[in-house]
């Protein structure tokens, strides 16, 4: 069943892919309000989707062909006009940026339709949405944004301000934070097993290990998942240092009380011990697997 599903899988497009995974999350009880998604997904397949789901959906949009109906009034008289963000970018948005309150970006938000309709031979579905247009910020020495730099937001709900669709598409920041994170620190798909039970329990292994990094970021305040992993793995480095450097020490040191032990006897013996038992004793306070430690994590 596996091997089925995963074959399935791998011929799916990533819309199709997507679909399903919302699918599932709406099968398994997982209650939202959005979908959010990066242009990878800004398209009518995830729009569908959104709307099957009683899903709101904020995606950043492709700067492609597809087509938007916008109705503009000219003399008092509708004029209705299908055409793609770039023409409604020169039409209507350029030069006419509105301040977003809170914000250091410029907008300029259309309402228009969108025909979600599954095939181009089918029967014509039209939704209203809202185009957020996005200019960015001033870079560098440059008088102003250029030309190229905006982007372009889509809502299925209208009644969104700029504000507040910018504040929930930000909420998926966390999710690239995710990968990121997973993929170059957290081992994610790194196992050299090719086997698909492999790659499923490294997705899981991945994300507890994520939600380890996140309990340790809130327990001792870290400013972000990054910074608690770099102070875990540099105590681990200088532990592991330590105790490389104390073999050393402890090769030199054996050697040298062998040379004395004519002299010494059973003293040469307890000299070692002695060592050895504060060295452990470093390690177990630097990994806080101390008694005191341990008692006062229980309480």
């Amino acid at each position: 069943m596996v091997a089925k599903r995963y074959r399935a899988a791998v011929g799916q497009t990533k819309p199709q892919m997507a679909r399903a995974m919302v699918r599932r999350a709406v099968r398994a009880g997982i209650k939202a309000d959005y979908l959010a998604a990066d242009a990878w997904f800004g398209n009518k397949t995830t729009l569908r989707t959104a709307e099957e789901s009683l899903l709101t959906a904020v995606l950043r949009m492709k700067k492609d062909q597809t087509k938007y109906r916008r109705t503009a009034y000219r003399q008092g008289q509708p004029v209705v006009r299908d055409v793609d963000v770039n023409a409604l970018y020169r039409d209507a948005v350029r030069g006419r940026w509105d301040k977003i309150p809170g914000q250091p970006y410029q907008a300029k938000a259309l309402d228009v339709e969108l025909n979600l309709a599954e095939s181009a031979k089918g029967p014509e579905r039209w939704v209203k949405v809202r185009l957020l247009f996005v200019r960015g910020v001033v870079e560098g020495d440059k008088a102003q944004p250029g030309k190229h730099d905006w982007a372009v937001f889509l809502t299925t709900d209208p009644s969104l301000g700029p504000q507040r669709i910018l504040e929930i598409y930000a909420l998926r920041w966390a999710i690239e934070v995710y990968f990121k994170e997973a993929k170059q620190h957290l081992g994610f798909l790194k196992e050299q097993s090719n086997h698909y039970a492999a790659y499923v329990a490294s997705i899981h292994l991945a994300a507890i290990r994520f939600c380890l990094l996140a309990i340790a970021k809130a327990t001792h305040q870290a400013s972000g998942i990054a910074d608690i992993r770099k102070r875990i793995s540099g105590n681990a480095v200088q532990i592991g240092f330590a105790a490389q450097l104390w073999q050393v020490f402890r090769a030199l040191i054996s050697g040298a009380l062998d040379e004395l032990k004519t002299l010494l006897g059973d003293a040469a013996t307890l000299v070692m011990e002695t060592i050895e038992s504060r060295v452990q004793g470093f390690f177990v306070q630097a990994l806080q697997l101390d008694t005191r430690t341990l008692r006062l994590e229980a309480t």
